[in-house]
């Protein structure tokens, strides 16, 4: 199985950072010359907020904090990213959403807030952002979404909207592009739409959760297979995944979770690969390539590896730039995992 068989000569490698907050925001850089630098945000139930830039000393093997690069955030980041730049064409530039999104440029020697964007254009006050997408096709546009049911496209060089639509009837949780043009939402209204901006006025229900009224949470898009995305339910231990060519019948669901699952990442390198982590403490890595058998109940595949952190894992990234390493973050701990 490519990416995953044991040498034994790679010794497992784990390195842990501590912050001095419980951590919620969590993502790496992407970037070749800042492989090991991650950015993670506070979780504390207060105004003031931090978000941190720290980066492993890959000689000592410790993350190195710099006070320069620790920065107030108002409320908690509900996500973070780095510009989708691998190549260090654009300026180092990182995007939090909360209250709004905030675009921060990363100098030499501190952070700067490049742009404030509201998408609520009557009102200096806006409805809660609850995630964002960065779109790697097009890295100038960022999809947010909402609590009061819209998904907002920015153009962040203009600092304009570029579309905002209703996009559920209900608080929308989640955004993933699928392309240039192309993202999907999941919401409390329990379902995953996906919409085309070539064609704004209509969008295509993929799945809705069995129980009525139960939220899906979170959505992943899978980057090295589009046909594929994943998503999470509610206080659930399930992990739903979706042929969009199929909709409304899961293609699988990974049930393996003894409590409910927190995060879900795709394999940035293969097609077939996801992890998800959750309130046992587990983060599993599963091989669907073996799943595409048709749904037993209660069976579904195995995952092919597990880790048991210190505590229930709230965030899970896995880096795109180095695909044998996931971050995960649980209580005040950023763990990255050689997988």
């Amino acid at each position: 199985m490519e990416g995953y068989s044991q040498d034994p000569k790679k010794k497992s490698e784990i390195y842990t950072y501590e912050a001095p907050w419980q951590i919620y925001g969590m993502n790496w850089s992407v970037r070749k010359d800042k492989k090991f630098r991650l950015g993670i945000g506070s979780f504390l139930e207060e105004y003031n907020n931090k978000v941190e830039i720290i980066e492993l000393d890959e000689e000592s093997g410790e993350f190195k904090s710099d006070p320069r690069f620790m920065f107030d955030h108002p409320y908690p980041t509900t996500k973070i990213m780095f510009v989708p730049d691998k190549d260090c064409q654009k300026p180092d530039l990182l995007a939090t959403t909360g209250d709004y999104l905030r675009i921060w440029q990363v100098c030499e020697d501190r952070v700067e807030m490049k742009s404030l964007l509201n998408n609520n254009k009557n009102s200096e006050f806006c409805a809660p952002l609850t995630s964002f997408d960065w779109n790697d096709a097009d890295p100038k546009r960022i999809g947010t979404s909402s609590i009061d049911t819209t998904c907002t496209i920015w153009d962040i060089e203009k600092e304009a909207v570029d579309t905002q639509l209703i996009a559920h009837d209900k608080e929308v949780y989640d955004i993933a592009w699928g392309g240039v043009g192309v993202f999907a939402s999941v919401s409390a209204d329990g379902s995953v739409r996906v919409f085309d901006l070539r064609d704004k006025e209509h969008s295509t229900i993929i799945y809705e959760s069995s129980q009525p009224d139960t939220p899906l949470l979170r959505l992943g898009w899978n980057k090295q297979d589009p046909r594929f995305m994943a998503t999470i339910l509610m206080d659930s231990c399930k992990v739903v995944v979706l042929d969009i060519r199929y909709p409304t019948v899961p293609f699988a669901e990974l049930q393996r979770h003894q409590a409910s699952v927190n995060a879900i990442a795709w394999a940035p390198h293969s097609p077939c690969h996801i992890c998800t982590a959750g309130d046992d403490s587990q983060a599993l890595i599963w091989d669907l390539s073996a799943a595409s058998q048709p749904l037993v109940e209660g069976g579904g595949p195995d995952p092919i590896l597990a880790y048991t952190a210190g505590a229930e894992i709230n965030q899970l990234q896995w880096s795109s730039m180095q695909s044998d390493w996931v971050a995960i973050a649980f209580a005040n701990k950023l763990q990255i995992l050689r997988v």
